[in-house]
């Protein structure tokens, strides 16, 4: 009798395909990245969403999403229905992928009523995707790391 080797990627088989569907579509309600939450602040125009940065003073001052709110997780509670609109869904984000600030953000706000979505990636990947950010002394841009970002395209085409 042969035994038969199932590699780590197998050992668990992959999900039904309408169950990958759904998995995959609950992701995207919850979900965004930042070269859709660039492209549609880029198109001009009202994008339907406003964007959040859920982070310290001090990280804010360092660089930030241009005409994101300021609205550390912390005081999410405090402050949500002073500076949010509650018909207008709400994008937030935090440093980048190693930080569930964005996640905590998200979570108080959706328990206020707020409809909302993270932003993967987080700030990180704002900059390393070479988009224009805003420091208290102006807007920069650095050049895109091109293992986040393709080096003659406008988009990754995902």
């Amino acid at each position: 009798m042969t035994a038969i080797t199932v590699n780590p990627v197998l050992r668990v088989a992959p999900a039904a395909p309408a169950e990958a569907a759904a998995h995959f579509r609950a992701g995207l309600a919850f979900h965004t990245d930042v070269s859709d939450v660039a492209a549609a602040l880029a198109a001009g125009g009202d994008p339907g969403f406003v964007v959040v940065d859920s982070r310290s003073i001090e990280a804010w001052n360092e660089g930030h999403v241009p005409g994101a709110v300021h609205l550390p997780t912390a005081l999410v509670r405090e402050q949500a229905a002073h500076l949010l609109d509650r018909s207008v869904p709400v994008v937030t984000y935090c440093w980048g992928p190693g930080c569930n600030g964005a996640a905590r953000a998200a979570l108080a706000l959706a328990e206020l009523g707020y409809p909302v979505k993270e932003m993967l990636g987080g700030f990180e990947y704002w900059v390393r995707e070479g988009l224009e950010f805003e420091t208290w002394q102006g807007r920069e841009r650095r050049a895109p790391d091109p293992l986040t970002a393709p080096a003659d395209a406008g988009d990754c085409g995902c």
